[in-house]
This record gives C-alpha cells, sequence and structure tokens, in this order.
C-alpha cells in the first residue's frame, strides 16, 4: 500500500511533511521540549487551540485566491481531519479546527495535491500576503497587483530571511488609491502607482494593529514593479538581525523602525543592498493576462419569480468589473463561517459556469468574479438554493469577528456571539442602513485585534469586569477608526467598558445619535465634531456595574456563567530556547546551507550560514545567562564575552566575520568560504561548550 508520503510530488513538500512527522515523533518522545516544538508547528500552520489536545489548521492562501479544485481539496481535508466547517479570516486564509497533532503532515500531503500549503501560515515568518479582493477586475486599479503578490509570496516562501525572525511580518497589496487592503497597518503595505508611463508601488512600511496600534510611515512615493522584491528582502534582513527577539511586546517592526529612527533603518536597508542575490527582479505577469476563461458548460436561462428580491440583490452585492460585460459577485459570509456541504455546490458552480475563481475577503466574505452579466439570473438562482444571496455584503451588517473565546487560547469574551446578535439589531432595527457602507464594526476577543476592532469606525474589544467576587463578560467601545485612502488611515479611540451584555444598547446608542445629530455628515466627521467626550457622557449609563442582572454574567452565546480563562497566546510569541537546543539547531542551519550550495542557492546558503553563526552565539551566551534580545546584540556580545576575553579565539572579532554577509556579494566563492568558517566556528563552540561542562 503506498503511504501518502510517496504521494506528493513535489520533493521540497515532500521533504517537509516527513521533516514535521519527525518533530512530532521527537515531541512525544520528549526529545523536544514543548516551548521549541511550539515554534516548529506555528511555522507550519499548526495552531494550538483553547480545546486542550487539538490543533486549529491555517491554510494559507495567498491574497485569497482560490480555484475549484483547491476548495474541493479544503473540503475534502475539512471532511477527514476536521469538522466540515471552514473559518475565512481577516488575512484571507482559511482555517479549520479541531484536528489531531498526530495527522497534519497527512493532512498536509493531502493539501498539497492542489497546491496548498501551511508553510508559513503561523509563526514568526512573513504571514499569508493580503490583496484587495478585486485586484485584477477593480475598475478603479492603474494595473493588477495580483502577480505582484503572488510573486513576493512564491520568492518569500521557505526563504531563510523569514524563517525565524523575532515576530511575525505582515503584507499587503491595495488595487488602487482606496486602499481596501489597508497598507496603513501592515509592515509592508504596497499601492499601485503609475508614474511616466511605468508600473511601481507606493510603499508604507511599519504598521500595525494589537495593543499599541501605530500607523505605518512612508517608505517610497514609487518604487518600480522590478524592486519591490529587493526592497522588501531589504526590510525584511534588516528586521530579523535587529529586531527584538525577547520582549514579545515590542518585537513588531513598527517598535524597531521607532528605536531606531526611520532615516537610521533605511540606512542600514540601504548597507544591505551589496548582499541581496537580486537587486533587480522582474515578475512574470503572464498568468494573469489574457481574456477571462469561458464557462465550461453552457449557462441555462432562468426566469426570476421575485424580481424585486433579484434588483435588491443586484444593488447590495452585485459589483461592475473593469471588463465590460462581466461582474463580481459579493457573498456575505456571516462570521467567516461555511460549511463543506455548500463550499462544494459552490466549487462546482464556479467552475462549470464561471471562470473557476473565487477569492476571499479581508472582511472575511467571498467574491466570485469574472460573471458575465446576462448570466446574473443563473447565479442567483443557484446560490440562493445555498443560502448565499443574503444582502449586505461590505455594509454595516457584514460584521468582521475574530473566533474569539470560540476556539482561541487568548479570548477573554465571545466575539462571534456579540456580533451575531448585532447583526440581528441592525436587520431587524436599523433597516435603513442596509446599504451603509461608511460605517464598519469590527470585533476582537481580545486586545490583540485579529478582527481588526480598533481601526473600525465603530469597534469591540472583548474584556471582562470585576463585580465583587464576580466576573461578567465586558466589551471596550472604540470609535473613530477609519480608512483615509491612499495609505492613510486612523485608529479608534478607547471611550468606554461597559458588561457585554449591554453592546447592542450600546450601538442602539450610538446609531440613534448618529440619525439625531449628523446632519448629513460622515460618521467619522460626525464623531470628530462632537469629540470623544461626548461619546463617553453617550454611554456612561452603560457602564454602571452596581445594578448587573444574572444575565450580565452569561456571555453571547453560552448558556453557563462566564469564567475568565486565557491561555498561552500562540501568536507567534518568542520561545524559550534550551542550550542544546540551539546548538542542534546551528549545526542543523550549516548542514541546510551545505544543501542549499550543491543546488546553487548561494544566497540561500550564506543566509542559513549566518543563521547557524548567530543560533551557536546564542546558545553560548545563553549558557552564560547573557541576554540575547537581537542578532545584532548576540554578535556585539560574543565578541565582548568570548572573543574579547580569549575564552574563543577566531583569528578576528566575530562581528567581522559574521558581517561579511553585507560586505560581499553572494557568489559560490563567497559561500563556500562562508560556510567552511561556520564549520569551524560551530567546532570551536563544541569545544568550549564541552570543556565548559567537563570543568562545571
Amino acid at each position: 500500500m503506498q503511504s501518502f508520503r510517496d504521494e506528493i510530488e513535489n520533493p521540497i513538500v515532500q521533504k517537509e511533511i516527513i521533516d514535521l512527522e519527525k518533530k512530532i515523533y521527537s515531541f512525544r518522545n520528549g526529545q523536544i521540549d514543548d516551548e521549541r516544538f511550539r515554534s516548529l508547528r506555528l511555522a507550519r500552520g499548526i495552531y494550538g487551540q483553547r480545546q486542550e489536545g487539538v490543533q486549529m489548521i491555517r491554510i494559507k492562501l495567498p491574497y485569497g485566491k482560490v480555484s475549484s479544485e483547491q476548495l474541493n481539496r479544503i473540503c475534502k481535508v475539512s471532511e477527514e481531519y476536521s469538522t466540515g466547517r471552514l473559518h475565512i479570516t481577516t488575512r484571507q486564509d482559511i482555517q479549520i479546527h479541531f484536528v489531531s497533532l498526530d495527522r497534519t503532515p497527512e493532512l498536509w500531503a493531502d493539501l498539497a495535491k492542489d497546491d496548498i500549503t501551511l508553510r508559513e501560515a503561523c509563526g514568526n515568518t512573513v504571514r499569508n500576503i493580503t490583496a484587495s479582493e478585486l485586484a485584477g477586475v477593480d475598475v478603479e486599479e492603474p494595473f493588477d497587483v495580483s502577480p505582484y503578490a503572488h510573486g513576493l509570496f512564491q520568492y518569500l516562501l521557505r526563504n531563510p530571511i523569514c524563517q525565524e525572525m523575532g515576530r511575525k511580518f505582515k503584507i499587503s497589496f491595495s488595487s488602487s488609491d482606496k486602499d481596501t487592503a489597508l497598507s496603513y497597518l501592515h509592515d509592508l503595505g504596497f499601492i499601485p502607482k503609475i508614474v511616466n508611463s511605468e508600473k511601481g508601488f507606493k510603499i508604507m512600511i511599519g504598521g500595525g494593529l494589537g495593543s499599541q496600534p501605530h500607523h505605518a510611515e512612508l517608505l517610497s512615493e514609487f518604487v518600480p514593479v522590478n524592486q519591490i522584491i529587493p526592497t522588501a528582502e531589504g526590510v525584511i534582513r534588516v528586521f530579523d538581525r535587529y529586531g527584538e527577539r525577547t520582549k514579545r511586546l515590542k518585537a513588531r517592526l513598527k517598535f524597531l523602525i521607532k528605536d531606531l529612527g526611520r532615516d537610521e533603518f533605511l540606512r542600514l536597508v540601504e548597507e544591505e543592498k551589496k548582499a541581496l542575490p537580486f537587486h533587480s527582479y522582474e515578475i512574470d505577469t503572464t498568468a494573469f493576462e489574457g481574456p477571462v476563461a469561458e464557462p465550461l458548460l453552457a449557462v441555462p436561462s432562468v426566469t426570476i419569480d421575485d424580481v424585486a428580491a433579484f434588483e435588491a440583490w443586484k444593488k447590495s452585492n452585485v459589483i461592475s468589473q473593469k471588463q465590460a460585460g462581466y461582474v463580481a459577485i459579493g457573498v456575505k459570509v456571516p462570521l467567516g463561517d461555511f460549511y463543506i456541504d455548500k463550499a462544494r455546490q459552490l466549487a462546482d458552480l464556479i467552475k462549470n459556469y464561471g471562470a473557476n475563481e473565487l477569492r476571499f475577503s479581508l472582511r472575511q466574505d467571498i467574491v466570485i468574479r469574472d460573471i458575465k452579466e446576462e448570466n446574473l439570473a443563473f447565479f442567483y438562482q443557484e446560490l440562493a438554493k445555498l443560502d448565499m444571496v443574503t444582502l449586505g455584503y461590505n455594509t454595516i451588517g457584514d460584521i468582521t469577528a475574530c473566533p474569539g473565546t470560540d476556539t482561541c487560547n487568548l479570548g477573554i469574551a465571545s466575539s462571534t456571539g456579540i456580533a451575531t446578535e448585532l447583526e440581528r439589531v441592525l436587520a431587524t432595527e436599523y433597516p435603513q442602513y442596509a446599504n451603509n457602507k461608511g460605517i464598519t464594526i469590527k470585533i476582537s476577543g481580545c486586545m490583540n485585534a485579529c478582527g481588526q476592532h480598533n481601526m473600525a469606525e465603530i469597534g469591540f474589544q472583548g474584556m471582562s469586569i470585576n463585580s465583587g467576587k464576580l466576573v461578567a463578560p465586558a466589551l471596550q467601545v472604540l470609535l473613530g477608526g477609519g480608512n483615509l485612502e491612499n495609505g492613510q488611515g486612523r485608529f479608534a479611540d478607547k471611550v468606554i467598558k461597559i458588561p457585554s451584555r449591554r453592546g447592542p444598547e450600546a450601538l442602539r446608542s450610538i446609531l440613534n445619535d448618529f440619525e439625531a445629530n449628523a446632519n448629513g455628515q460622515s460618521f467619522l466627521n460626525y464623531y470628530d465634531a462632537k469629540g470623544e467626550n461626548y461619546f463617553f457622557e453617550l454611554l456612561k449609563p452603560l457602564s454602571d456595574i452596581t445594578n448587573l442582572t444574572e444575565a450580565d454574567f452569561v456571555d453571547w452565546g453560552n448558556a453557563d456563567n462566564y469564567v475568565k480563562a486565557i491561555g498561552v497566546g500562540e501568536c507567534a510569541g518568542v520561545v524559550i530556547d534550551l542550550v542544546a537546543t540551539l546548538l542542534f539547531e546551528a549545526k542543523d542551519k550549516l548542514t541546510f546551507s551545505h544543501e542549499a550550495l550543491q543546488e546553487g542557492k548561494w544566497s540561500d546558503s550564506i543566509y542559513l550560514t549566518y543563521a547557524g553563526f548567530v543560533n551557536g552565539a546564542k546558545a553560548l551566551l545563553l549558557a552564560e545567562g547573557q541576554k540575547t534580545n537581537t542578532h545584532a546584540g548576540i554578535i556585539d556580545l560574543f565578541d565582548t564575552v568570548f572573543v574579547e576575553t580569549n575564552k574563543i579565539e577566531l583569528g578576528s572579532s566575530f562581528k567581522d566575520l559574521v558581517y561579511q554577509i553585507n560586505k560581499n556579494e553572494p557568489s559560490e566563492a563567497f559561500a563556500n568560504k562562508f560556510i567552511q568558517e561556520g564549520v569551524a566556528f560551530f567546532e570551536n563552540i563544541e569545544n568550549y561548550r564541552a570543556k565548559d561542562i567537563a570543568n562545571a
């Protein structure tokens, strides 16, 4: 009988999956410490759940693009290994839950049959590269950014420069100046521009949400398309070397730029140029060009019985494309959750009668693209059978929410429960807002902002509130965030904390006041005119905890009393490395470096050798009780502790030895020389470590 390992056509993926299987075995047998194993599995899309003993699997789908074959494959995997529920994330991934750790290698092998990966979906890596879901069909785009998002994804996947960074790294591509991929809250955000007939991007750098949201700064008004990969690589290399690795809450790129200053950071990026394998990189766009694919089958003509409902759906959920005669269909997916029975039918629908492509959106919805206008009635009929014609795509009633306490270790209060209730309130009590796209509502179950609550016009963050000896679920109400377009945005103010059960009443108060006092202004202009304190006073009665009832101690979507339970977060947390583990990994890096050298990948080989130097130095410094917060700090400190004291003789400073990496262009000769020096260094520190242990 053929093993699942033998069915994998791509030898690189096969090797990765076999390696994962070995790592799981080593962990089960106590050969890998729990903290270290966590970082290994996270980088492979395997994420611990709130429920003990099962895993969440994050399936990486660059810019949310999925074919019929891929969607069917994801359904098959969900049916076989999970529960049949598919969850769309705000980074255009799909998550499935309640998966056994021991079955993850086989699951990954199944996904690989249709070119789907788990690689670097979580952990301290470059996360899924997002893009506007209308990229390629957007009537306002200067050009299609999809091939550039895809090219950067391909370039960075498995790239040694971003496998073990101090923290996660997020990249987005917007399709136009409307900046619907939210460049201002990404580590790197790309906005397409054409200058003097040349394609390029405005690039924003150093943005982020989390507990301390930070607006990205301008890196450049215009970078030609053949420079975006060298630019991104330079930024990532500097982040990897100088970024914080111990203090998790200070480890994102935004803090490094703040500490160094923008000019010094960019100087370091410039200094790194010599080490880059490419000073210009042309991205192949041909796969994204050409006419729209014709449907496989003739589309039947249909008669619509309820014409008014059909016209309302077209007004709410159908989007004109730049391709004449074609439209895109927005499918509102409540909470981003849908199930494999409908997903399979949807996959067949786009394959047979569409262009065999859909995209998941940043607002956790589905966009079906390249549908002929003349076939809209048929698609309306078929989507109605799947209950996928709910009005309100991309409106105030299309609420974004993370999984919260349903499955996440860090969830403090339910985000999905309150989201469902708020959508009900909007649908039943505020029908006049059915097509309002000027207000967004976003909800996160904790401060980490996976639901992007702190960039919305109206946001809610899950919290808890004490009442005597009891604890009730609570919501922090945030107001005044929003996308201002072209790389500009604003973050919401934290207005007040209220018991979670009063969230719907808070929304009613805000909308009622908006209707009464906005006088035709946009929500943000209305908010600015009134001021934060006005809304604090407006909502203050809802914050009174002296009159809590029994119902206030039961969170939305739950039947039992609330219990505050926060697990260990796995949002790419920094791990506790053991000396022996680090030495083992340093040796691994040198082995991988040699393999890359044999394959002619000189730049990869050089970077892997560099990582071996740093890991080995870190191991010895940890044994001495020294701080190892950054790669640059490790390099400096190794000289101070070992070289300058003559404990270890290198024939030069460690700094001079390691920083050859950015003084030499990548070449076979330098890669060979560098790895030989790496092997000699490793033998040196192994001998030192052996003597140190013997004398202990």
